[in-house]
């Protein structure tokens, strides 16, 4: 046996260590993404206004008010921008924009903002259906997440309010602009004051009448 082929064969294990080493170290700092569709909005942050028509003669925007108060609007309005943030796969909290309130539900399904995150009250399971429209469950207590029926406030355990969710993107609607300042009507020629300089229009001069 030559010295070469014994080197060779003395290098070949801590070749294949070093290399086993390196290959570690990659994995740890570049995971191998998860390919579960499950796990898409992991971490992902979506501003939306949650728009429903729950096929009961009632169109609203879910809205947090400031005193916490969670009603449904006809319009957009910033209290209805809210803010959907993954917290793990499939489970979402809601937190609208101009409040800072977190969107919670009450052992009896009652809707109410906090300024402060509670995991048991302001956790939702997010479902999307097929058309399109989503249904949220309270991940503790299992309850659909519904607007108060009739956007009074009052939850009734017995009453039914709408519970399909269609998450609308995009801004809130820009005011009107005000008018803009007209452009001054040409000097008339033919008036002893073309420029307006002396005052008022006080009609124009006899002797430029044609």
């Amino acid at each position: 046996m030559g010295c070469d082929e014994a080197r060779s064969q003395r290098l070949g294990p801590r070749v294949l260590m070093m290399l086993a080493v390196l290959l570690r170290e990659v994995c740890q700092a570049h995971p191998i993404p998860d390919s579960s569709p499950l796990l898409q909005f992991g971490g992902q942050v979506r501003q939306r206004f949650l728009y429903t028509d729950d096929a009961q003669e009632t169109e609203a925007h879910l809205e947090i008010r400031d005193d916490g108060t969670v009603l449904g609007a006809a319009r957009r309005s910033p209290e209805g921008l809210l803010e959907l943030k993954a917290l793990k796969p499939g489970v979402i909290q809601i937190l609208g924009v101009k409040t800072s309130r977190f969107l919670c539900q009450g052992p009896d399904g009652t809707l109410y903002g906090s300024l402060r995150f509670d995991p048991a009250a302001c956790s939702f399971r997010e479902l999307l259906l097929e058309d399109g429209y989503n249904i949220y469950h309270s991940e503790t207590l299992g309850l659909p997440l519904r607007l108060p029926p009739n956007n009074s406030g009052n939850w009734d355990s017995a009453s039914q309010g709408p519970a399909r969710f269609l998450p609308l993107p995009g801004l809130l609607l820009a005011p009107p602009e005000p008018p803009g300042i007209q452009a001054p009507e040409p000097p008339d020629v033919g008036s002893s004051d073309p420029l307006s300089m002396v005052g008022p229009s006080q009609g124009r001069s006899p002797s430029y009448a044609s």
